[in-house]
């Protein structure tokens, strides 16, 4: 099997242009460790994620009390990325076919418009969590009431509108096509009209998915570890509790850095690919193999999330003492 270069492999969000005249002779094999391995990772990587994030919305459900203003934003930060868990065993059997796509054309706009939706409200709530922290640990009187549920359910609102709005050109631009020099192999790809949209586009995507969470996520972790430092510490055990948040949100930040950056930097390679600056079927190559790697690093945040965000909390394990702790008491009755 060979791989046509433009058709785009696994978490594809970049744009392609199918009328690049060297796509006609530019072609590579496919490795195996994509066909053997990265199916197995995709789906152990939605297993954890389902299982983590639906863990996390059932103990916020079933809690009794009413939403404090960081549950509602990790219970949407949760939703967002079991949404974005739910939708990876497609792309696992994609990958699995040698990116043949056999759901046919409207699974294909509607499943990369939920990876892309998804996934950026996923970054966005995360952003939110930060400001949220930022609020409370950098000013809890002055600003305390930008911190009232009202705001906070007005501020999810916004990101997944905000998510929406970044998919619709998903919906309308991804196609699918067969591939004629493979027979019975259809691709699911973006086909933007033009070089200018597909670099347009991409540059908004950019903007909005790394330049400004990252500034926000950023800017909230430095001032917060700044806080935590010049606190007076009056025992050893203040010490030890601010030396474990200053960890934590330290955390935080790497593991979205580490997940994120290296696959939204590469799009600045790809969309110089795209619009014909980059031609050489070798650069294609490395590209396509970073963009494997970084695809699977990104969405493995959505298994890190609930973990570095929840499950760790000691009010969230408080929760799940009360909430275990309630089922056994209605199961000895």
């Amino acid at each position: 099997y060979l791989f046509l270069c433009s058709t785009p492999a696994g978490l594809i969000f970049l744009g392609g242009d199918e009328n690049n005249t060297y796509d006609s002779y530019c072609r590579f094999h496919f490795d195996n460790w994509t066909i053997t391995l990265v199916p197995v990772y995709i789906l152990l990587t939605s297993v954890l994620g389902i299982v983590f994030n639906v863990f996390v919305l059932m103990i916020f459900c079933f809690n009794k009390k009413p939403w404090t203003v960081p549950e509602i934003y990790l219970s949407n930060l949760a939703a967002a990325d079991l949404a974005l868990m739910c939708s990876l065993p497609l792309w696992a059997v994609y990958v699995f076919k040698r990116f043949n796509w056999t759901f046919g054309l409207f699974m294909c706009k509607v499943f990369n418009e939920s990876l892309i939706m998804n996934s950026n409200c996923s970054i966005y709530f995360l952003a939110m969590v930060s400001i949220d922290r930022y609020l409370a640990l950098v000013h809890p009187l002055s600003l305390r009431r930008m911190r009232e549920t009202l705001f906070a359910k007005l501020g999810c609102l916004l990101v997944w509108t905000l998510g929406f709005i970044l998919s619709v050109p998903t919906f309308i631009y991804w196609d699918t096509k067969s591939d004629n020099s493979i027979k019975n192999v259809t691709v699911c790809f973006v086909n933007y009209p033009s070089s200018t949209l597909n670099l347009t586009f991409n540059s908004i995507i950019f903007v909005f998915s790394l330049i400004i969470p990252i500034s926000i996520i950023s800017f909230c972790t430095v001032n917060i570890i700044k806080t935590l430092r010049s606190r007076v510490m009056n025992s050893l055990n203040a010490e030890r509790t601010n030396h474990k948040a200053t960890i934590m949100v330290l955390a935080v930040l790497v593991a979205f850095l580490i997940c994120w950056v290296p696959y939204h930097l590469l799009r600045i390679p790809y969309v110089l690919l795209e619009v014909g600056i980059l031609t050489e079927c070798k650069v294609r190559y490395i590209i396509h193999i970073c963009l494997q790697i970084f695809s699977y690093l990104a969405v493995f945040n959505s298994v890190l999330n609930p973990i570095l965000h929840v499950i760790v909390g000691k009010k969230f394990q408080q929760k799940v003492q009360r909430h275990f702790k309630l089922i056994k008491k209605e199961t000895t009755l």
